[in-house]
């Protein structure tokens, strides 16, 4: 069997290649939920994903839920995930099987890469309607053809959920790590003396408010560019320009602690060290703090990243019109261990090797994300070939990115 051809594909509506079961949903409210909440046996599931636990079910089959409202439907956004057990499905998503010679994995892979904007309505709170739905057209190549390329990406998907989760656990090793040498942070069992963030920085100050750039002299770092983990995320960089005496305001070093003052009550308080040479500017929304003589700016990050930190953040925002905001002044009063300064400096030390093993992990992340983005653009151009050779090539590819 030779690679497919765009023009081999038949391209039928999803109505006519799916089974659409809305009419067996059934939404909750918060009152009957609680009702059937005792055990936590089966998901309840909205548009995005499982939303807790109930302890009756209305689907027990393989089903593959779309987003109807408050979904994300752009290219590459996950719109569609497939269940196959026991759940509860209420009306924030749509319910497909799948017909008799259509794959609903293969199904969920393309509705997930393609672009869906172009069928959702509304301007506040997008809505895909079940007509909207039904009219989108779907390349469908035989059914041998959609499970072979299902299998592929189902390899290369579990390539980049590993350097995923390999990720995640560099950012759990290093709150170990600072647990283990400085304790939890709330009975503070080593006795370490304690005293304000304010005791152990020089300066906590505010980034600019001049208006973001496509091009300009600097890198201009915003509350998006800091990760709820606490790490930089380097991604969708804007620029600025400034002048002399603007640079020694708003430019960040490498060992400055960077601070969102701003964002939603969940987000704010992001918190993470700028570990680059590159100098780069910041927003008005964070704050630029940098440690004396007693701390290690990765001390002070690793206890806002703490558990208790976090909590201690989140009960502490002002909410002002949607948004929530934690001051310099604020921030400076929060109370914190303050263990010997050498102690700290090993902690760095520390987290700097971590910070080597995440950064490799980082690349094979992105040629993991790189071979999938790949493989799907292949799929459904077309362009994967017959079961045995397509396995071997992404065997080899595979074997590459690692």
């Amino acid at each position: 069997m030779s690679a497919l051809k765009p023009t081999q594909m038949k391209v039928q509506k999803l109505s006519a290649v799916t089974n659409n079961l809305d009419n067996r949903r059934k939404p909750l409210n918060s009152t009957q939920r609680e009702v059937i909440t005792q055990k936590g046996l089966y998901p309840y599931i909205g548009a995005n994903n499982i939303m807790g636990l109930v302890d009756e079910y209305l689907f027990d089959e393989e089903i593959l839920c779309v987003a109807e409202d408050g979904g994300s439907w752009g290219k590459g956004e996950k719109c569609a995930v497939i269940y196959n057990e026991k759940c509860w499905v209420n009306n924030h998503a749509h319910v497909l099987t799948a017909k008799s010679g259509t794959h609903l994995k293969y199904l969920m892979y393309y509705l997930n890469q393609e672009d869906l904007t172009q069928y959702v309505t509304g301007s506040t709170r997008g809505k895909l309607t079940k007509g909207a739905l039904d009219s989108i057209p779907i390349p469908l190549p035989p059914l041998a053809e959609q499970i072979q390329i299902a299998q592929v990406l189902d390899q290369a998907d579990r390539l980049r959920q590993q350097d995923r989760q390999l990720l995640a656990h560099y950012d759990q090793l290093v709150q170990a790590v600072f647990v283990d040498m400085f304790g939890d942070p709330v009975r503070n069992e080593k006795g370490w003396p304690m005293g304000t963030i304010r005791d152990i920085i020089t300066e906590a100050k505010y980034g600019t408010s001049k208006p973001a750039e496509d091009a300009g002299t600097y890198p201009y770092l915003r509350m998006n560019n800091l990760t709820y983990e606490g790490s930089m995320d380097f991604k969708s960089l804007k620029y600025i320009n400034l002048d002399e005496k603007e640079e020694p305001k708003y430019l960040v070093h490498k060992g400055d602690l960077l601070f969102n003052r701003t964002n939603s009550k969940e987000l704010v308080g992001k918190t993470a060290v700028y570990r680059m040479e590159k100098e780069m500017a910041i927003a008005g929304y964070l704050i630029r703090v940098r440690s004396n003589e007693r701390s290690n700016t990765e001390y002070i990050s690793a206890f806002l990243n703490s558990k208790y930190g976090k909590l201690t953040l989140l009960n502490m925002c002002k909410s002002i019109v949607g948004m929530a905001n934690i001051n310099a002044q604020e921030l400076q009063n929060i109370s914190i261990p303050i263990p010997p300064v050498d102690l700290q400096n090993q902690f760095a030390e520390i987290v700097a090797q971590i910070e080597v093993q995440k950064a490799t992990t980082q690349q094979l992340q992105l040629q993991s994300e790189a071979l999938f983005n790949s493989l799907l653009q292949q799929a459904f151009r077309g362009e994967l070939g017959q079961p045995k050779p397509a396995g071997k090539v992404v065997a080899g590819q595979l074997h590459l990115a690692l």
